[in-house]
């Protein structure tokens, strides 16, 4: 079967977070979609602060020719128009889901790095300014998309584990700490939730009513098929207890940006989304074909 490819595109709701945790992306909500690249590569997983006036979002940014991710940050002045594109973080390990947020006058970034082995925060003088590795964040294993918030006088982690398809697709695992630098205690027993219909985080989480409010991805159909809202009613070092909120689906007008949703993300006044369209024309195994040869070069003659 032809290689089916992923792609993401990033779009900009102009629309508080919390009136889609509400009433859904409604047909009303104007998205100003960003520039797609080149073919067969993507943004994705967008997390954006505002900083001077300008809306800095960071993503994850893939080829499908190296099957690399790094992190980009892209710059848009307030009427979202792009000013400029720059890497603000590349390691020789995979990147992805970079939460960007500001603590303590100090900006930070926590990406997805599981392959390392580690979940290394970042932290900058401004987000424009160049990322350096802080510390290690222990949580006693590999942590896949792991989304950060201080809540009630305490910084929360929620994460999935790697152990195998199913954990990492549909487990949510959480820790807590004094201080962001840790020391880090997981919270005992396992995963606090295990189901491929929304578990996995999907975002900055969020305040509604009082109650923190976790996005996480439904992958009961597809990765990233769409974002499942978990409310906490319950939160601290005893247990965790929670309830399934509001299912936010791509919306079929997309198309073909329509087959998935997996990240909602506030940055103020807008919300940051992605949406995927999916490729299944067998480009990828040209693709992956052209990368493998460059990678052991032409075959030695005899």
């Amino acid at each position: 079967m032809p290689r089916r490819c992923d792609l993401w595109r990033v779009g900009i709701v102009q629309a508080p977070v919390e009136d889609i945790a509400r009433s859904g992306l409604s047909a009303d909500m104007a998205i100003s979609w960003l520039d797609t690249g080149k073919a067969f590569t993507f943004d994705a997983d967008p997390f954006g602060v505002w900083h001077d006036g300008h809306l800095h979002i960071f993503v994850e940014y893939y080829d499908y020719r190296t099957r690399h991710g790094v992190i980009d940050r892209l710059e848009l002045d307030d009427a979202f128009q792009p000013l400029r594109r720059e890497r603000a973080l590349t390691e020789p390990w995979h990147l992805s889901y970079p939460q960007v947020f500001e603590a303590d006058g100090v900006w930070w970034m926590l990406p997805e790095a599981y392959r390392s082995g580690a979940l290394t925060l970042y932290r900058a003088d401004s987000p424009a300014d160049t990322w350096r590795a802080a510390c290690r964040l222990d949580i006693g294993q590999p942590a896949i998309d792991a989304t950060i918030v201080k809540y009630a006088d305490r910084w929360w982690l929620f994460f999935s584990s790697a152990t195998d398809r199913l954990h990492r697709m549909g487990s949510l695992h959480a820790a807590w700490a004094d201080k962001l630098e840790g020391p880090w205690t997981p919270i005992d027993g396992g995963p606090i939730r295990l189901d491929l219909q929304g578990a996995r985080p999907g975002g900055r989480p969020l305040l509604l009513d009082g109650n923190l409010v976790l996005p996480t991805q439904d992958c009961s159909s597809t990765y990233g098929g769409a974002i499942r809202l978990l409310h906490l009613d319950r939160l601290d070092p005893d247990g965790i207890t929670w309830r399934e909120g509001r299912l936010i689906a791509p919306d079929p007008n997309w198309a073909p940006y329509a087959k998935g949703l997996h990240t909602l993300s506030s940055a103020g006044p807008v919300t940051l989304i992605d949406a995927k369209a999916i490729d299944r024309s067998g480009r990828g195994w040209l693709i992956d074909a052209a990368r493998l040869f460059r990678r052991s070069g032409p075959p030695r003659a005899a």
